[in-house]
């Protein structure tokens, strides 16, 4: 590369990022693409329910509870045991008072979490491959036990049978426009006045949109009940666009830089030999801490993270329901 050319690409590097709105907007698109064969799911993806996150059709007259729905990541597997970190998935619940029929309706990973935080290097010539899409999934019932036991269960609103089929159609369209998950929340501080870079699109935000959508068709809220949703956080400088997959891993790309986020993903590999792994895990603190580099992906496009402290960290923190105006202070 000349360097003319590397001048011309920091020129549109600068002007990206002085130009750049935050946090930076998620991107929709018109329509669910199909995915890579390579993304296998560990766990089906909505094995018993709605997998489009369609909805049943309510009776205009029809009164329906809406519940919020909080229990432990991987409760299945590990009991509580991420209740003490307060790793917490959130659902949403309506019961149909005429029919008596329940509802659960949660928005997740097609191919589980990992899969969805980090690319797969599968050569060291091409991208990394993301299986990051998300979806809602509706399905009939709740699980009382399931929620309440190590979670929570609450009823937080009542809403008519026809704000319910209203609510269905924007699920259907946020469903297919929103297709993949991001973990992370990005942003240059702790304090409460702290510059948001990106925000996260995962199950809490769904509940999230879910409910203040429904805030939005004129349920009105039972705002004594306070609503906490976990957040993972980066915390870095102003980030620095790099481009997309096209401009970085292309034929007229920046080899140098595709190398660098290549090994950057490889640290974060699964399904490594515990001595491997022990080793990823000690070459990434060394990026992260060390040298403060993330290469972030978002909007399928990638940008640099000047890593600062504390640099990562996790939170459960209030987002209040629709109504509910003041936030309670831990």
């Amino acid at each position: 590369m000349s360097g003319v050319e590397k001048l011309v690409i920091l020129l549109v590097a600068v002007v990206t990022v002085c130009a750049a709105v935050w946090p930076i907007p998620y991107r929709r698109f018109d329509s669910r693409p199909k995915t890579d064969a390579f993304c296998q799911a560990l766990y089906p993806f909505c094995p018993t329910g709605h997998p489009d996150g369609s909805m049943p059709k309510m009776m205009d007259s029809d009164v329906v509870e809406v519940f919020s729905m909080k229990a432990p990541v991987w409760e299945f597997k590990f009991g509580d045991l991420l209740a003490h970190f307060d790793i917490i998935h959130d659902a949403i619940g309506f019961r149909n008072n005429r029919t008596g029929l329940n509802y659960t309706m949660e928005w997740y990973e097609l191919f589980q979490l990992f899969n969805c935080t980090f690319g797969h290097v599968l050569t060291d010539m091409d991208p990394p491959l993301w299986c990051n899409q998300g979806a809602a999934c509706l399905y009939d019932g709740i699980d009382d036990l399931h929620w309440s036991q190590n979670g929570s269960l609450v009823k937080v609103a009542e809403i008519s049978g026809k704000v319910f089929n209203e609510l269905a159609d924007w699920v259907h369209t946020d469903n297919n426009t929103g297709i993949y998950y991001e973990t992370w929340m990005v942003r240059n501080s702790t304090g409460p006045d702290s510059k948001l870079w990106f925000e996260a699109f995962d199950c809490a935000s769904f509940v999230i949109r879910t409910f203040n959508k429904l805030g939005d068709l004129g349920a009105k809220f039972n705002t004594s009940v306070q609503t906490n949703y976990t957040k993972i956080t980066l915390f870095s400088d102003q980030p620095v666009h790099l481009g997309n997959t096209s401009t970085i891993f292309g034929p007229k790309g920046n080899k140098t830089l595709a190398t660098e986020i290549r090994t950057f993903y490889e640290h974060f590999q699964a399904h490594q030999p515990f001595p491997s792994l022990l080793k990823s895990m000690l070459e990434a603190f060394d990026t992260i801490v060390l040298e403060k580099k993330w290469y972030f992906f978002y909007n399928f496009e990638y940008w640099f993270l000047p890593m600062k402290e504390p640099f990562l960290k996790l939170t459960y923190e209030e987002v209040p329901l629709p109504g509910r105006k003041e936030v309670t202070l831990a």
